[in-house]
C-alpha cells in the first residue's frame, strides 16, 4: 500500500527570481516540496504556491532521476497546482472525493525530502469542513490529519486512505502547533484537473475581488494584519491595525464573512471598508483585481 504511493512521489524544486512579488511575502526564491503522479504520461499534482513566479521547475523522480516539469496550471481558488513532465509509463495513484471520509479515519501521508529521500507517515482524519486564511484563502471543505513531530509535513504530497487513493493534498503544516497537516480535498482535484490540463487556468469558477490583505478575527472585529506589498489595499492606504467594521455598508464581524462578500463581488468592482483606526472612523475605497494578476 504504502509503496504504491512511494512509487509516485516526486520532489519538486522550483526556482524563483527574487524580483518576483511573492518573494516579498515570504515565499522566498528557492522553493522545494512534494508532487503526486495522477497519470502515467507524467501528470503532477502539487500546490500552486510553489509554483508562483517559477522560472524553472525541477521533478526528482524516486530512483533519482530529474525532468525539468512545464507548469501546466495554477489555480488560486483550491490552492492547486499541475506539472507536467516528458515521461511514459510512469506509476501513479488515484485521486477520488473525500466525500466518504469520517473523522477518526486512518490516513497515511507522503513527502519528499530532497532527492530520493521520502517522509511517510500514518494518522487519523481530525476535522473535515470549512477553512479560512489570514490571506484571502477559503476552503468550503478541507481534511485535516495528524502528524508526528518527526515528519515535516512537506507541502503538495499526498494524503491518503487505507486503498492508496488520494483523498487530499498538503497545503499547510502544523506540526509544530498541534501536530497536524491541513489538506485540500481530493474533491477540489477532481473539479479543477481537466479545466487546468486544458486552459491552464479555471474557465468555469466565477473570478473573485481580490484586496491583497491579512486578516483576523479577535473579538468580534476584523484586524487588518497586513497587506500585501503593492496590492489594492495598500495602494487604497489600508494599514496594519486597522479594524474593518463594514463592506459595502454591510457590518462585518468575521473574517469568513469577509471573504464571502469579496467572493460575491468581480475583480474590478471598488470595494467599500469603514474602518477604524486610532479611534477615528473612516471610509476606504479599494479598487479589487483579480490574485491571478497580482501573482503573474
Amino acid at each position: 500500500m504504502l509503496e504504491k504511493v512511494l512509487r509516485a512521489t516526486v520532489g519538486v524544486h522550483s526556482h524563483i527570481p527574487a524580483t518576483h512579488v511573492s518573494t516579498a511575502i515570504g515565499l522566498g526564491t528557492d522553493r522545494r516540496g512534494t508532487g503526486t503522479i495522477i497519470s502515467s504520461d507524467g501528470l503532477i499534482l502539487t500546490v500552486h504556491y510553489l509554483l508562483l513566479g517559477a522560472q524553472n521547475v525541477i521533478v526528482t523522480l524516486p530512483d533519482g532521476e530529474q525532468h525539468e516539469a512545464k507548469i501546466v496550471g495554477k489555480d488560486y481558488t483550491t490552492g492547486l497546482g499541475v506539472l507536467k513532465i516528458d515521461r511514459e509509463r510512469l506509476p501513479f495513484v488515484e485521486v477520488v472525493s473525500s466525500d466518504s471520509c469520517v473523522i477518526g479515519q486512518e490516513a497515511f501521508t507522503v513527502s519528499s525530502m530532497g532527492g530520493e529521500k521520502r517522509c511517510a507517515d500514518c494518522g487519523i482524519i481530525t476535522y473535515l469542513g470549512p477553512f479560512d486564511a489570514v490571506w484571502e484563502f477559503v476552503l468550503d471543505r478541507c481534511v485535516c490529519v495528524t502528524a508526528s513531530s518527526l515528519n515535516i509535513g512537506m507541502s503538495g504530497g499526498p494524503i491518503c486512505n487505507a486503498r492508496s487513493q488520494v483523498i487530499g493534498v498538503s497545503y499547510l503544516n502544523f506540526a509544530d502547533l498541534s501536530r497536524a497537516i491541513l489538506g485540500v480535498p481530493g474533491d477540489n482535484v477532481l473539479t479543477v484537473r481537466d479545466e487546468l490540463t486544458k486552459f491552464g487556468r479555471r474557465v468555469t469558477a466565477a473570478p473573485r475581488a481580490w484586496l491583497g490583505l491579512l486578516s483576523y478575527t479577535l473579538r468580534e472585529h476584523v484586524v487588518v494584519a497586513g497587506v500585501m506589498p503593492g496590492g489594492p489595499g495598500e495602494k487604497a492606504g489600508l494599514q496594519q491595525g486597522d479594524l474593518l467594521l463594514e463592506i459595502n455598508g454591510n457590518e462585518v464581524n468575521d473574517r469568513r464573512l469577509l471573504y464571502e462578500a469579496l467572493r460575491n463581488h468581480n475583480p474590478g468592482e471598488n470595494i467599500q471598508l469603514k474602518v477604524l483606526r486610532n479611534s477615528r472612523v473612516f471610509q476606504l475605497e479599494v479598487p479589487s483585481i483579480r490574485a491571478e494578476d497580482y501573482f503573474a
